[in-house]
């Protein structure tokens, strides 16, 4: 999600006017983002991005804006709601979204599930009678309101002449209450008995104007009453067909008959959402088209090879580039393929200036790998001194125009220089902290540009600047949250520190002959003639040459300990002495690659240090044990487990895969464990009293151990087949066009210049491969939603009642199916 800014809010009733406004993310009502506060502003610029893996089935992607108030609970301005199936219409485009009012009766997520029968009864007189028995069995996935969900459901069965209501028993504490009550109605009664309070049915079309209304509710202790969660309204002449009905049902907002205000009111949110959704098949589906792929570094030329072609198909080269990283890294198969392509595009470049200056397959394929590999290398060398530029604040504007009142240039002038200073010198003096993949791929592209330009001296080094300065450690500086050094977009005045800072290293990075003549800004020419002294380029060489040298030495002995991530969450004490609420506590967690602590705040000296050979295992804590979401357990020797409560699902998610990775190597790993707690004497799970009892469930796991790319294989070929299926007309105008070249080799046609061809009978034969693989996998598919299409029944669990991207899917398979609905 790039979240960019809103605009014309309403304003604020005070004498100012202005709000302090910030935009929350969230999956139905759960929040698993929230920008930073941007303050006095009716447009605020949020500016920021974020990417998760979505951990569970939802029906909305819903954006609030929040206005911050001080003294009282934040006030909800406004949302703009996505629904799952919309996704698409808005995928990879910058949109404007009016916002929307948002009340409590449209607030609405989770599903219920029923039993509806309408009996006939005999009376003693031998009248027929008419009784409706409505059984609720559970609900899943209420919303947790104001932290708590201690629901209720009323039913309710309503006709124009009456209404009687019954109610089930409060379930304390959990979001997926088990009610499992019954309730009866009489829907019609004997004409004899017609005391006034009553009423007499005997026109059978009176049962078809009548429904059942079930409403759930959070039982709240406020004054305001209690809080409306969902409901569901169904007609009983549907229970004309069969006497006995059970299904799954979404619930459904409230119709409150309010006039909605003008939607123009609230102002609009300008979103760019990319949203993917990959049905991925067991390994063996993909073995023709991943062989291939993988065994393209060695194709001669490059260009004929299937990754290779990939590339050209795309419509932006970023597209191609991060599957295609994903699975070489995944393989090990990343230097090789990389070297190849950059070979090749070396041999293509007549200008050493503008070596690898390009949006070229290798350019976005190496910053890719410097993306997924080198995000700790970042952590350990730039994290501490921007965390210190943004909270220290120092002036350091050196732009005589933007100076404001009271500022110094000559200060602002030795504030930035000291930073420049600082910020060079931890990056020249990191190179045995680079990440080895990245200096064996720097090796190659050094080897490379030598070869092709063997009169200057300077490609070996600019070949490498060009990527480690120009797009590793200067868009980081720039742009810390894109790289997450910082967790948000920093404020105006320390992002122009940034962008000076950043301009300046990467000038010095790149070795250009005339520096000062590199700038526009006569400001930033006459700052740079600090850093004129030959000290500088030497620094900058000797780095270089660490980071593309063969065979560097490792340096894991003296390993700093890198950040891996931090943040609160609510613990459980680690001793089994008393159980209640009272037991749960706020911390500060933080997960290093030598050990995991908590600490009460942030900086506390930490209470409590968990080795991370120690850890055993790391998964999810059932619900039902402490009838709370999102926890997981970190177990440790001698039984001793540490239950963990994360903010969001997605938190929780980032949590496990993280800690499962970093430990994944400790040899005395678990393989089974208890997935519920130790309470009262015994495992909730297995029931076992003893509390060293062994696990009664296999350990999920298996995670690669190298910590930053836990990558499938499989997920990323079929995100390949996605594009080359998407891409498939683009895949038979190449083969028209390697067709083309081999018969006539005159003056190409304008359309088929935009492709790199070396040698067209090479790609005919890849390509005709690529198009026979994605051919099988795309029967594989259309076989496999067949099958699921047959099996799948509506008002299942899995697709309950009201589920809109169920009711698409069966429109779309009744158009290519036989089957009816």
């Amino acid at each position: 999600l790039s979240l960019g800014e809103a605009k014309n809010l309403p304003t604020y009733p005070g004498p100012n006017k202005m709000r302090d406004c910030y935009c929350t993310v969230n999956l139905d009502q759960e929040e698993v983002f929230r920008t930073k506060i941007v303050e006095k502003s009716l447009c605020p610029f949020y500016g920021e991005d974020f990417y998760c893996e979505i951990p569970r089935t939802f029906r909305h992607l819903s954006f609030y804006i929040f206005d911050r108030d001080v003294f009282r609970r934040d006030s909800i301005i406004g949302k703009v709601a996505i629904q799952k199936e919309d996704l698409q219409k808005y995928h990879n485009r910058d949109t404007w979204f009016q916002l929307q009012h948002v009340d409590a009766d449209s607030e609405v997520q989770g599903k219920v599930h029923l039993e509806l029968r309408l009996s006939e009864v005999i009376t003693d007189t031998g009248i027929v009678c008419h009784k409706l028995a409505t059984r609720v069995l559970e609900c899943q996935g209420l919303p947790i309101v104001n932290g708590q969900c201690d629901p209720y459901a009323t039913v309710t069965l309503a006709g124009p002449s009456r209404s009687e209501a019954k109610k089930t028993k409060v379930k304390k504490k959990t979001n997926n209450p088990q009610f499992d009550e019954v309730f009866y109605f009489e829907v019609t009664r004997p004409s004899s008995y017609n005391k006034k309070s009553h009423f007499d049915i005997e026109d059978a079309d009176e049962v078809d104007k009548m429904e059942i209304r079930v409403d759930l509710w959070n039982a709240s202790n406020l004054k305001f009453g209690d809080e409306f969660l969902g409901e569901l309204r169904l007609p009983l002449k549907f229970l004309r067909q069969s006497s006995s009905y059970e299904a799954w049902y979404f619930l459904q907002p409230r119709d409150n008959g309010n006039k909605s205000l003008k939607p123009d009111d609230l102002g609009s949110l300008r979103l760019n959402v990319v949203y993917t959704e990959d049905h991925v098949f067991s390994s063996d589906y993909y073995s023709p088209l991943r062989d291939l792929l993988l065994k393209s570094a060695d194709v001669e030329p490059v260009s004929a090879s299937a990754a290779h072609i990939l590339g050209e198909v795309c419509r932006e080269k970023q597209e191609a580039a991060i599957p295609l990283v994903r699975l070489f890294l995944h393989y090990g198969k990343i230097v090789p393929f990389i070297s190849a392509i950059a070979n090749a595009e070396v041999k293509r470049t007549q200008d050493p200036n503008t070596i690898f200056r390009g949006n070229s397959l290798t350019s976005k394929c190496i910053d890719e790998t410097m993306k997924l590999a080198g995000m700790h290398y970042l952590q350990v060398t730039l994290k501490p001194i921007i965390d210190e530029i943004c909270q220290v604040h120092k002036t350091c504007e050196i732009d005589p125009v933007k100076l404001k009142d009271g500022e110094n240039l000559e200060n602002n002038r030795e504030n930035l220089r000291q930073y420049v200073d600082r910020i060079f010198t931890v990056i020249t003096k990191s190179g045995v902290s680079c990440p080895t993949v990245m200096c064996d791929i720097f090796f190659s592209l050094r080897e490379s540009a030598a070869k092709r330009f063997q009169g200057d001296l300077d490609v070996r080094y600019t070949a490498v600047s060009s990527f480690i300065f120009l797009r590793f450690f200067a868009p980081a500086i720039l742009s810390p949250n894109l790289f997450q050094l910082t967790p948000h977009h920093p404020d105006p005045q320390t992002s122009r520190t940034l962008t000076l800072i950043s301009k300046t290293i990467q000038t010095l990075g790149s070795l250009s002959k005339s520096k000062s003549a590199s700038f526009k800004e006569s400001y930033m020419a006459t700052f740079y003639d600090y850093f004129n002294e030959q000290k500088y380029a030497d620094a900058v060489k000797n780095f270089l040459d660490l980071i593309s040298s063969s065979g560097r030495k490792d340096h894991k002995s003296i390993e700093q300990p890198i950040l891996l991530k931090e943040g609160f969450m609510i613990k459980r004490a680690q001793g089994r002495k008393r159980f209640g609420m009272k037991n749960f506590k706020k911390r500060w967690f933080r997960l290093t690659n030598h050990e995991f602590t908590y600490q009460k705040s942030k900086g506390d000296h930490p209470l409590c240090s968990i080795p991370i050979e120690n850890i055993l295992a790391v998964e999810r804590l059932e619900e039902e044990s402490f009838k709370m979401k999102n926890m997981f357990q970190v177990i440790q020797p001698e039984r001793r487990v540490l239950y963990i409560q994360a903010n969001n699902c997605v938190e929780a998610k980032d949590w496990i895969d993280i800690l499962t990775k970093v430990s994944q190597c400790n040899k005395k790993r678990l393989t089974v464990y208890h997935p519920s707690a130790y309470l009262n004497g015994h495992w909730l799970c297995c029931k076992a009293t003893t509390d060293n009892t062994p696990g009664c469930t296999p350990c999920t796991g298996g995670l690669p151990a190298n910590i930053q790319l836990d990558i499938d294989g499989d997920r990323e070929t079929e995100r390949i087949y996605s594009l080359f299926n998407l891409y498939m007309p683009k895949l038979e105008k190449m083969q028209e066009a390697c067709g083309s070249k081999s018969v006539y080799d005159g003056p190409e046609e304008e359309e088929y210049s935009t492709f790199i061809i070396d040698d067209p009978k090479e790609t005919y034969k890849t390509l005709k491969l690529i198009i026979e693989g994605v051919g099988t996998l795309e029967q594989e598919h259309a076989q496999y939603k067949r099958d699921k299409f047959k099996k799948t029944k509506y008002g299942s669990q899995e697709h309950p009642i009201g589920d809109k991207s169920f009711q698409t899917y069966i429109r779309q398979q009744s158009e290519i199916s036989a089957h009816s609905i």
